[in-house]
């Protein structure tokens, strides 16, 4: 596993399959992206953390990009 970087914005961490911690450029967690299952083909979740036990849901993208985008 390796981590994805976009050109400007956030980090993706493998933290097991299907599902990856996104980070800060200063290194801060900043949520989730989880891959799931569609009838129609893969879909990603993006959950942000808003607290430290607490996160809200961002939506589901068809593109793990478009869903990182949300942590822009």
């Amino acid at each position: 596993m390796s981590t994805i970087t976009a050109t400007r914005g956030p980090s993706l961490i493998p933290v097991k399959d299907g599902l990856w911690r996104v980070t800060g450029r200063s290194g801060a967690v900043l949520g989730h992206i989880e891959r799931r299952a569609d009838a129609r083909g893969e879909r990603f979740a993006a959950r942000r953390i808003v607290q430290a036990a607490r996160s809200i849901d961002l939506g589901e993208f068809w593109r793990i990009d478009d869903a990182a985008d949300c942590f822009r």
